[in-house]
């Protein structure tokens, strides 16, 4: 599939002041995605969510169109903005930095980069006639400007850890330590797939019981097969049975798990406190010295675990600039309009759940 549609794309660069130029990733140019990667990996403010491979992982599984931006000059890539465009009568247009992914917007090493791709992004957003466009940043990066909105919804949990396995566990708040004993106790242990069978019965059978429709299977394949070994699917068993499995991403020295589930024995035996646990033994032991356990909403189960395990929440600076559209969009589980949907697919046979899933959560991003 094309990354652009030809009645949006440029295809020559747009060279500003500075000697500065915007260029498109091509999809599947692997000389340019490994410029990409290789910009992506020295600069400070990119994140594994700017990796090239997320180009891929979009347009493969979802068919979505992605723009993946990059400024140059003199050859090198000073900046990059990768953005994909979703399309849907359910929950409206939008073009964004980067669905699927709890981070994006500009990483730029030079000031220059970061204007010239702001205005590549609104000038696509225009020509495509979305309700808005949003970037997922950590950090606020047009803070007094108008024209751009924020949203306080989420928040991300990052903390160090050290070489230490005693060190790490005592930075565990006493109640949360005892859970992980507990998971030790109960004989709980860990195995690496390379295949997502295993890890998708687990994540499957857990959103589900949230009321949450799910990712495709496809969606965790294609995952693991684009960034092979910095992603890790790691399985938790009691006697050979799957207990939760968590699929966890490497990135410079930090350890992301980004998507875990339990089976309903992870209840009775702990499983999801020794899970994250074991994950952090064997990040640490790999070199891992930031655990990041990822984006959570305000006020849900998930902020509430994260925080028993004594890491501070930080808010996440989600931006919106509007086009067509009149307010800030607020596609998820926690506006009310949806609480009856949540009850309904909760009683939903697991099976046919997970049929239907896939085909809601391509519009939502």
């Amino acid at each position: 599939m094309s990354s652009t549609t030809d009645a949006v794309q440029d295809r020559s660069p747009t060279t500003h002041g500075a000697g500065a130029s915007v260029h498109l990733l091509r999809a599947g140019d692997a000389r340019d995605m490994a410029r990409w990667d290789a910009f992506v990996a020295a600069c400070p403010e990119a994140t594994f969510f700017h990796r090239a491979g997320w180009q891929t992982v979009i347009e493969r599984v979802y068919g979505h169109k992605t723009w993946f931006y990059y400024a140059e000059r003199d050859g090198l890539i000073i900046g990059v903005l990768p953005l994909a465009e979703i399309k849907s009568r359910l929950f409206g247009h939008s073009l964004g930095s980067l669905p699927f992914c709890v981070l994006g917007g500009v990483a730029a090493s030079d000031p220059a980069a970061r204007p010239l791709l702001d205005a590549a992004a609104d000038r696509l957003a225009a020509q495509l006639g979305v309700g808005h466009l949003e970037y997922r940043n950590l950090l606020p990066a047009h803070a007094g400007d108008p024209a751009w909105h924020q949203k306080e919804l989420y928040v991300t949990f990052r903390k160090a850890i050290s070489a230490d396995d005693d060190e790490n566990m005592n930075a565990i708040p006493r109640k949360q330590r005892a859970m992980v004993r507990k998971g030790i106790k109960c004989g709980l242990a860990a195995e690496i797939d390379q295949g997502v069978e295993r890890f998708f019965t687990a994540y499957a059978t857990s959103v589900h019981r949230l009321g949450t429709p799910v990712f495709p299977k496809k969606y965790f394949a294609v995952i693991k097969e684009v960034f092979g070994e910095e992603c890790e699917i790691r399985i938790i068993v009691k006697d050979g049975a799957i207990v939760a499995g968590v699929l966890s991403f490497y990135f410079r020295d930090e350890v992301l798990p980004y998507y875990g589930g339990g089976m309903p024995a992870a209840r009775e035996f702990a499983g999801n406190d020794f899970m994250y646990w074991n994950l952090m033994q064997a990040a640490a032991a790999r070199g891992a010295r930031i655990f990041d356990f990822g984006r959570s909403k305000l006020g849900t189960g998930a902020f509430d675990f994260k925080k028993n395990w004594g890491f501070s929440p930080t808010p996440l600076a989600y931006e919106y600039r509007l086009y067509a559209s009149t307010e800030l969009p607020d596609n998820n589980p926690l506006n009310p309009k949806y609480q009856l949907f949540i009850k309904l697919w909760k009683k939903m046979p697991l099976a046919l759940a997970n049929v239907l899933g896939p085909h809601i959560v391509k519009s939502l991003g």
